[in-house]
């Protein structure tokens, strides 16, 4: 794959590799954007099948990145909506735990520590090892110890949000089934970026914020629910996911059944005529790149000048235990987190500060210059 920035309208000044803040707008999503406004502007345009069609669509697209089918996914506004969807509805009892990562993201904390408050149960949360040379590695086996027999919930990412450690899966999976547990997964740093192989895993839920890799709208996120969740209550009773909503003449024959599959978790309002195409748009494209070659595109790009920060004392995890698309680098003893901030500013290389790490998010707009101002930068500090 050849680098992407063309399909973008970015600043040629700066160096964005911060896909895990936000990520840019591809110029289609913008165009979509653009034009459902100006199809707003005239609503004797808009048809019953316009409340339908464009949700279909993008239900379609995005089971298509789980190997799944469309009726198994929800549209939401958040992927806090989904988690407090699935908190809603899983079980749990009195004595047992939900077991957490330190430092996760407090969209999928809060609604378990409701959960566990109301039903007398625990939240265990699971720290990284300290001065471990593998500390990913040593961080999934403290995950998997932590998976026992009052195990109710486990709620993970795929990678942690912070410096992109990778959580096994597929073994995280097996030991969840082995003990009974749900397993929860917030794909919104991974699920388009990088390969998930669902029926390996065989969680509860997947919930993905559509803003980061994605590249979808804020204000969107999608949800993929098993056939666990099917007889759920979803968090607001709104008409559109009921069964035979697509007759408006009928909507006063109230419908005590939902549509099938996740389709009953669906917000309110979900028929977004400027957010649905954008991402619609969006996701066609991240199907047309592949995760494959994105992860391939961005272990390319970020080689050499990894490989070099780690000779200068830098910290970076294994590649066995990180994503290309977002990884942490931490400073070298005596250089402090400010110094480097410091010097990013300066370079003009924009990426965030997370706890410890330096979170870096290189996509496939990004090129050897931005690589190149990352490295000087760093450098300069040591």
């Amino acid at each position: 794959m050849d680098c992407q920035r063309p399909l973008f309208r970015l600043d040629p000044d700066v160096h964005y590799l911060n896909c895990a803040y936000m990520a840019p707008m591809l110029q289609t999503v913008e165009d979509a954007g653009c034009e459902g406004v100006r199809r707003r502007r005239t609503p004797s345009g808009i048809g019953a099948e316009d409340f339908f069609r464009e949700g279909e669509e993008l239900r379609a697209l995005f089971a298509r990145l789980l190997s799944s089918e469309p009726e198994r996914v929800a549209i939401m506004p958040s992927a806090s909506y989904g988690i407090a969807s699935v908190a809603r509805n899983l079980p749990l009892e009195a004595g047992q735990t939900v077991v957490l990562l330190e430092e996760q993201f407090p969209s999928n904390v809060y609604s378990w520590a409701r959960k566990a408050q109301d039903a007398s149960a625990r939240l265990t949360f699971v720290a990284p090892p300290t001065d471990e040379p593998r500390r990913g590695e040593a961080w999934n086996a403290a995950v998997l110890s932590a998976i026992d027999e009052r195990t109710g919930i486990v709620a993970l990412p795929h990678y942690h949000w912070s410096d992109g450690t990778r959580f096994d899966l597929v073994a995280i999976g097996e030991r969840c089934r082995r003990v009974g547990a749900h397993l929860v997964i917030d794909g919104t740093q991974s699920i388009g970026a990088a390969a998930f192989d669902r029926d390996a895993v065989q969680p509860t839920a997947v919930i993905c914020a559509a803003y980061k890799v994605l590249f979808g709208p804020y204000g969107l996120a999608l949800a993929w629910m098993s056939s666990e969740l099917d007889d759920g209550v979803p968090l607001e009773e709104n008409w559109i996911a009921r069964h035979r909503s697509e007759d408006f003449a009928r909507l006063v024959d109230y419908e005590e059944r939902y549509r099938p599959g996740a389709v009953r978790y669906d917000v309110g309002e979900r028929s977004n005529p400027i957010l649905l195409p954008m991402a619609v748009a969006a996701l066609e494209q991240v199907l047309a790149w592949g995760v494959n070659s994105i992860q391939e595109y961005d272990r390319a790009l970020t080689a050499d000048t990894l490989r070099e920060l780690v000779e200068a004392g830098f910290w970076i995890e294994d590649a066995s235990w990180r994503a290309e698309h977002l990884f942490g680098i931490r400073p070298p003893s005596g250089t402090s987190k400010e110094e480097v901030v410091t010097a990013l500013e300066r370079h003009r290389v924009k990426v965030s500060v997370r706890g410890s790490a330096i979170r870096v998010s290189p996509h496939v707009y990004n090129d050897t210059d931005d690589l190149e101002a990352l490295r000087q930068a760093l450098l300069s500090c040591v």
